[in-house]
């Protein structure tokens, strides 16, 4: 039996738990019954994935620049073209001056990303915290938090000074859309029918957005318009040329702070997406 396999046999795939990912797993298990599809947070799917207990996971783009033997696997994605809501920046001051920062625990990427752009625009490196998954943001003295995920969409209680969407701000600076997590397999996994099975899920999932709104915004405390124009206006699903472009300026600049390995070559195969 291959090593990439569980020992009943079956790909394990892992993908993240949150509202954005809900297009690209619809039906996915009708899609590919031999596979188990196992939820969790980004930063503990790059770990799983890392350790072997994953097969294919979709991992944030920081994670997947730190394994030169990974590739993605599929032009089935999470990225953004524009603001993408569900990462934010809340400053209580303003941003040049930010000297402390808490991070959401959830991603690595969006904690990456804000890194790099309080760099490039400010020359600012803060001080870095950890803001618990499940602690509130009045839980934190920091001169700034990073939310990411579905409790980012919903507009903070406490004032703040200045409120950045990172999507938003990517998108400004570098004029690329911003890729937050891709498809990725470890070396040596057998896909069998697995890319056809990522690209037609997503395929179904736009087709039912209004669905899967309606169908997750309770669990998200958001009305389903929210929903649905949060899935069909913030986020785009397709690996295209310019978010694999994105994608290396992203890498780029983490070599520069020495947040991913150097001299890296991105491995990509079934992204034909334009």
């Amino acid at each position: 039996m291959s090593q990439s396999l569980s020992h009943r046999g079956r790909l394990r795939v892992g993908a993240v738990s949150y509202l954005n990912t809900k297009p690209l797993v619809f039906q996915f298990q009708e899609l590919a019954p031999d596979a188990d599809l196992i939820l969790d947070v980004p930063s503990r799917l790059a770990q799983r994935l890392a350790n072997g207990e994953l097969d294919v996971a979709l991992i944030p783009s920081i994670e997947f620049f730190q394994n030169p033997e990974y590739t993605i696997v599929s032009d089935a994605c999470i990225a953004c073209r524009g603001p993408v809501l569900s990462v934010k920046l809340l400053s209580r001051c303003p941003p040049a001056s930010i000297r402390t920062l808490a991070l959401d625990e959830g991603s690595r990427t969006s904690v990456a990303m804000v890194r790099v752009l309080l760099k490039q625009r400010f020359g600012v490196q803060p001080q870095l915290s950890a803001l618990p998954l499940g602690s509130e943001i009045t839980q934190t003295d920091a001169d700034a938090i990073l939310l990411i995920g579905d409790r980012a969409i919903h507009s903070p209680e406490e004032p703040f000074d200045e409120i950045w969407d990172l999507g938003d701000e990517w998108c400004r600076c570098t004029d690329l859309p911003f890729v937050f997590a891709m498809w990725t397999a470890r070396k040596g996994v057998e896909l069998g029918t697995l890319e056809t099975a990522f690209e037609e899920s997503r395929n179904r999932g736009m087709r039912h957005l209004e669905q899967i709104a309606r169908e997750e915004a309770a669990a998200v405390g958001l009305t389903p318009d929210v929903c649905h124009r949060y899935l069909r206006d913030n986020l785009y699903f397709y690996l295209g040329e310019r978010e694999q472009r994105g994608l290396h300026l992203f890498y780029e600049e983490a070599v520069k702070m020495e947040l991913a390995p150097a001299e890296m070559e991105l491995r990509f195969s079934g992204c034909t997406h334009s």
